[in-house]
């Protein structure tokens, strides 16, 4: 499992003034992300999902406390190669990771670093081309994609170093509704059939509502953990924090309000649709 024990962690930045200034954005945060489970993680902007999901794979280090992945102490330097392997990571706009001009060639190129021997290497290229569903795109020029396309060969890339778990911050947040659903339909068949452990940072309920746990963050602390029917059952906890829930638990906790006896936890279309109808009938 990714654990945190007790972790801390601050940085500093200079003001307009030339101030420099200390802020401490989680103070003994205790977590653990279980192998093979698919969480969401929610939060306004600067709560620090951000800053935690940069903790799991060692992009950032604890200023206190510790992080494991599958026991490996991120904080010792010889534990960070084996900890990146484990625990990759696709970032929000897909530009900033994509570093060769054709898609094989940006697929191989991190077990190329890794050393991985050339046949090796070629079926893991083609193999996780086939993954995301982007094969016939292979000797395509990557600046030629889509932005859901450019994401998936991002995903792909990660996937060639053969992690255990791949952390997403905010990979849709710069794609329209189908590149969306292309990336999330991706994450979710890696999660399922591949039995990879996906954790996805987002500002989207419904993507947040297909994950098996969601953890909400509000100013460095978690507030909510919970399956997401728990979760989003809290409509006013959640709008005072800033956040939304899914268009059709809206729906029902306005009819709620009206005096309508409909369950309080309904998160999907279909749901909502069956409490109606047994409603009305």
């Amino acid at each position: 499992m990714i654990q945190t024990d007790k972790l801390s962690y601050s940085y500093t930045y200079t003001d307009e003034n030339d101030n420099r200034i200390s802020k401490q954005v989680f103070d003994e945060l205790s977590l653990e992300i279980e192998k093979g489970s698919f969480t969401a993680i929610l939060g306004h902007n600067g709560c620090g999902k951000s800053t935690l999901a940069k903790h799991f794979n060692a992009i950032l280090l604890p200023c206190g406390g510790k992080v494991f992945v599958d026991g490996l102490d991120t904080s010792i330097e010889k534990n960070l190669f084996d900890v990146r392997k484990k625990a990759g990571m696709v970032f929000q706009n897909p530009d900033n990771q994509i570093v060769a001009a054709i898609v094989e060639d940006e697929v191989a190129f991190a077990p190329e670093n890794l050393g991985v021997e050339p046949g090796e290497i070629r079926r893991r290229v083609d193999e996780c081309l086939k993954t995301v569903g982007m094969s016939k795109y292979a000797k395509s020029s990557s600046a030629g994609l889509s932005g859901g396309q450019k994401q998936r060969i991002a995903i792909a890339s990660i996937l060639a170093m053969q992690p255990e778990y791949i952390i997403l911050d905010e990979p849709t947040a710069m794609l329209d509704p189908q590149g969306r659903n292309e990336v999330i339909s991706t994450v979710k068949m890696l999660n399922k059939e591949k039995k990879m452990t996906v954790i996805l940072i987002t500002h989207y309920m419904d993507e947040a509502v297909q994950a098996d746990r969601v953890i909400v963050m509000n100013k460095g602390k978690i507030i909510m953990d919970n399956v997401p029917k728990k979760v989003f059952s809290h409509v006013e906890e959640l709008k005072k924090l800033g956040l939304d829930v899914p268009q059709v638990t809206e729906l029902v906790y306005l009819l709620r309000q009206k005096g309508y006896d409909l369950p309080n936890d309904i998160i999907t279309t279909d749901e909502c649709a069956d409490a109606l109808i047994k409603y009305l009938i």
